[in-house]
């Protein structure tokens, strides 16, 4: 039988869409169990800072469909020292706080992990990330609309492209993960897609540039992670003008666009799945884990797992990139 009565909930790291929607699912899910919920602002700092407020039902309607995060979000630099954390479980204890459920990345479970193991305190955690990058889900809540948003986009300078002959290089977030790139790559019919895994062959972007865009005269797209070793769209688009002044080159970088905007269905399920799921972790003893979903159902990965472990890349898609980009 659980002892825990009373949870926190807190988003932290880079937004993503879906956030609210599984801010939601946390919220009703908890009271659906007979648990007092309280919303942490700002992250870790609002845990330090006891900027916290217990939520209500009413407190989450009409937001499943809205970007961004209710709860705000903040990267804290006293939370990752001792005495920080110290004061943030103390605000904690003080209002009679039980448990954590986390929504964030790799540094939003690193701090997780930590908080956990010092002060024997039960913590879960929700996959929230544009990038993807998180192992043991194959999905993190946010990466399916900024997919979708960074496809529109492309579609949209594809236009463009056509219309002048050029050659665009377009850098889509994802630092040091290429899960962006890859899929919004394929997707969008890119002849091109740099990635951080995947060390850059100017040999092979050059036989590109004179077997495809020279000799097909029409637009072509290359998608470039902004984790990519060159340095980004910029620093590949000035390699490829110094040998081939000839070509029209333009960059265009999608930047924060790709953060927000309504979440997408798929998203909206998946964080509700997962919302819900990490309050009845909590109930049934669970802690110290990520909640995730492999194969359509809900896992369990540890936070040093879901953290230290590196995803990687679908090798199929790679091929097929390499296929439909003759």
């Amino acid at each position: 039988m659980s002892t825990i009565k009373s949870v926190g909930l807190l988003t932290s790291g880079g937004d993503a869409s879906g956030m609210n929607a599984a801010i939601r699912a946390v919220v009703r899910g908890c009271i659906y169990h007979n648990l007092r919920i309280f919303g942490i602002r700002r992250g870790y700092q609002g845990m330090i800072d006891d900027d916290i407020e217990e939520m209500q039902s009413k407190s989450v309607s009409n937001i499943i469909q809205t970007g961004g995060t209710i709860l705000k979000t903040a990267r804290s630099m006293e939370f990752k020292t001792a005495e920080g954390r110290k004061k943030a479980f103390e605000n904690l204890r003080n209002r009679g706080i039980d448990a954590l459920v986390v929504i964030g990345g790799d540094g939003t479970f690193t701090g997780a992990r930590i908080f956990g193991e010092e002060f024997d305190f039960p913590v879960v955690g929700i996959p929230g990330t544009i990038d993807n990058d998180l192992y043991g889900t194959d999905y993190t809540i946010g990466y399916d609309t900024a997919l979708n948003t960074v496809v529109e986009a492309v579609d949209k300078i594809r236009d463009t492209a056509t219309a002048h002959n050029r050659l665009f290089f377009i850098e889509v977030m994802g630092r040091d993960a290429g899960f962006l790139a890859l899929r919004s790559g394929i997707a969008s019919g890119a002849e091109g897609i740099l990635v951080p895994e995947i060390k850059t062959d100017y040999a092979q972007l050059n036989h590109f540039l004179e077997n495809g865009f020279k000799k097909s005269k029409t637009s072509s797209i290359v998608l470039v992670a902004e984790g990519d070793e060159i340095g980004g769209a910029i620093k590949t688009a000035e390699q490829v003008v110094k040998t081939h002044p000839e070509y029209d080159v333009r960059v265009t970088i999608l930047g924060h666009i790709q953060r927000g905007g309504s979440p997408s269905a798929f998203d909206r399920v998946i964080a509700s799945r997962l919302g819900v799921s990490a309050v009845e972790a909590l109930l049934t003893g669970n802690r110290g884990v990520m909640i995730g979903l492999s194969n359509k159902d809900i896992i369990h990965t540890p936070f040093s797992q879901a953290v230290k472990n590196k995803k990687a890349l679908n090798p199929q898609l790679l091929e097929l990139t390499n296929i439909l980009s003759i």
